[in-house]
């Protein structure tokens, strides 16, 4: 597999919200801005910042999923200044029109990330901005620490995401990726997804897990990257876990922003 293949989960991804999941991203928008959104999914972020930038903006989602984008294209039929279309972010055809270019948790699943990363300068007028948010999923803890079968599945999960060559530690290496793609006053913030025991969405966060098994297991099992067994296991006993035993789970996140660079002045 070189790209991929299957299907992100819309159960996760519709639940998603601007100001919720992308929370660096609102203080950087304003009315009449627009705004192009990288690897959208269903649109549940995007809606948002359509609302966010109002009737006077532009916001267009792009996604290469084409069930996805048909999810988003329903689901935000009532904004009139959103529009979304089934596009890959390595090959995308905008110049100069944006004055914000966003992705959040879609560089993860992309190997050549410099070419979108390209792609998403080029998009942005000059003086825009390019704003990222994406996991260092080798870095996530769990506390206490998961039983041996989730994390036999965990570590499978790491080794068929860099197989891929999609980079498990993405959100780290942002920085420097924003600096070849000629990005300047580049900043990152730590956006780490934190839930502990007792907090109001530690059930809905902690499911996260299960819902992972249950998307990605036929991929994994067709692709022989383990067994079916191992992940019923990891099913099994992760949900035993997590309803009992576990106390905090804290995802590894970052937000980074650059600045395409202002026209100089002219000689």
């Amino acid at each position: 597999m070189t790209e991929q293949q299957h299907r992100s989960d819309s159960r996760v991804l519709d639940r998603r919200t601007l100001w919720a999941d992308h929370r660096c991203l609102p203080a950087l928008l304003s009315p009449g801005m627009a705004v192009l959104d990288v690897g959208c999914g269903t649109g549940a972020i995007t809606r948002g910042i359509a609302e966010a930038v109002g009737s006077s903006g532009v916001v267009v989602g792009v996604d290469r999923d084409r069930g996805l984008i048909e999810r988003a294209q329903v689901h935000g039929v009532s904004l009139s200044n959103l529009h979304f279309e089934e596009a890959d972010a390595t090959r995308l055809d905008f110049d100069g029109r944006f004055d914000v270019v966003t992705a959040a948790r879609a560089l993860q699943w992309i190997a050549d990330v410099g070419a979108a990363l390209r792609c998403m300068t080029r998009a942005a007028k000059a003086g825009g901005l390019v704003v990222v948010l994406d996991y260092n999923h080798a870095l996530n803890t769990w506390e206490p620490a998961p039983p041996p079968e989730f994390s036999a599945f965990y570590s499978l999960f790491l080794a068929w995401r860099k197989a891929n060559g999609w980079d498990n530690e993405i959100a780290n290496h942002c920085p420097a990726l924003f600096d070849e793609a000629g990005l300047g006053e580049i900043r990152t913030d730590v956006q780490d997804e934190t839930t502990v025991k007792g907090d109001g969405n530690f059930d809905e966060k902690t499911a996260l897990w299960i819902q992972v098994i249950d998307n990605l297991g036929p991929t994994l099992v067709g692709g022989q990257v383990c067994e079916a067994a191992l992940l019923e296991a990891a099913r099994r006993s992760y949900e035993a876990w997590r309803t009992t035993a576990l106390m905090r789970q804290t995802l590894s996140m970052r937000t980074t922003v650059g600045r395409v660079a202002a026209p100089g002045p002219r000689p």
